[in-house]
């Protein structure tokens, strides 16, 4: 892979990692240093940093450091994984923002090739559509899931901003988004047009208040998603710094944590971005709270589960339910405790068969189509087919 438009970590770090506890991560990943470029042979998991914010609404023009996200993140200790992990430094900013997207589209493109995670540090959110344009070769329809206090889908027409970027993938071609959703909005931060249009468009939102009831209920999405992308503005002021600007309503780090293990232990999730670090001197716990959340999503995928082939009877059970006069066909894994359902839609083909695709779900939706209500997202992705 070339390493030409990555700046290695800085010789600083690389002290403080010499002096940190032999067991901790930063002496257990493979790292990208002035002298040394890492081998990505056997890596699973790639860091990289982007400090590109030139199309954020508040672009004020300073330049990002990452250093102290990674030397939280170095301090702490592994879980019991077993993955090889790479940290391939800092993506410098071309000379447009164009020339930075372009340059995080064939980076992430390389790596997805090589069947590695890149989990991307940012940098203003319009980064996800970077993210989402290196998937134009790789996979035909993807699912992202956005987790943030605002949709971002913006004005299309206009220049890409950090709060208009989905406009963008949405309307833009080759057109390879499938479902959106986007965990943790607020209602207040929202335009009513914007709402109308994610319930026209059938994508899924989840509020703030029903995700803190039960955190559970967004695992799902994770499941089926192949892009995640965090805005830290969904995080509540009181869990970050006070530069950071954000809402008193948001997400805890508990709650963010557990978020970021879930779209690691998601066995179609492969890449996962965190935007909107506005790093300050006096700041410790925005970027130890991104070192954890690192640290939660590379947990989460060392407990990846193959649970959702069904090939073998004896590892799943399988449950039928009529509801308003459709037969819905929900699966259960023996392995994991976790739910599917049937999802039909019409093959491009001359004879237009009808094949099935599965859907993540939850045993709370075989319960309500028990009780003859159909599940919201059965529902939603049954009008995208």
């Amino acid at each position: 892979m070339n390493f030409s438009l990555l700046s290695p970590i800085s010789d600083r770090l690389l002290e403080t990692i010499k002096l940190s506890h032999f067991q901790s991560v930063g002496r257990k990943i493979k790292l990208h240093t002035s002298t040394k470029t890492p081998d990505l042979e056997g890596v699973r998991i790639a860091i990289f940093g982007v400090s590109e914010t030139r199309n954020a609404n508040h672009d004020i023009g300073e330049s990002l450091q990452f250093d102290d996200i990674r030397k939280s993140f170095y301090s702490l200790f592994p879980g019991n994984w077993d993955v090889s992990i790479a940290d391939l430094g800092d993506l410098d900013n071309g000379a447009t923002v164009d020339d930075t997207y372009f340059a995080v589209t064939q980076l992430i493109k390389s790596l997805l090739k090589l069947d590695i995670i890149p989990i991307i540090i940012g940098g203003s959110q319009d980064l996800t559509y970077a993210n989402y344009r290196a998937y134009d070769s790789i996979k035909p329809m993807i699912n992202i899931v956005n987790v943030d206090k605002s949709f971002d889908l913006g004005d299309s027409s206009k220049p890409i901003t950090n709060s208009s970027y989905i406009g963008k993938v949405i309307l833009e071609k080759p057109y390879n988004l499938f479902n959106y959703t986007t965990l943790g909005y607020q209602t207040y931060f929202n335009p009513q047009e914007e709402i109308d249009l994610m319930e026209k468009l059938y994508f899924e939102y989840y509020r703030l208040g029903n995700i803190n009831k039960d955190i559970k209920i967004v695992e799902p999405a994770f499941r089926d998603a192949d892009l995640v992308s965090v805005d830290l503005k969904s995080v509540k002021s009181s869990e970050v710094s006070i530069k950071q600007k954000y809402s008193p309503n948001g997400f805890d780090g508990k709650e963010i944590c557990a978020i970021s293990r879930y779209a690691g232990i998601s066995n179609k999730v492969t890449s996962f971005g965190i935007y909107e670090y506005n790093p300050s001197p006096d700041d410790e716990a925005t970027s130890m709270l991104i070192g954890q959340m690192i640290w939660y999503f590379v947990e989460g995928y060392c407990c990846r589960q193959q649970d959702d082939q069904f090939n073998n009877t004896q590892d799943f059970n399988k449950y039928t339910v009529l509801v308003e006069g459709q037969e819905l066909v929900f699966y259960k894994s023996l392995k994991t405790g976790r739910w599917w359902i049937e999802t039909p839609f019409l093959a491009f083909t001359d004879t237009k068969q009808k094949k099935y695709s599965l859907l993540a779900c939850t045993d709370e939706d075989y319960e309500l189509a028990s009780k003859g209500i159909i599940p919201e997202r059965w529902y939603k992705a049954c009008k995208k087919y």
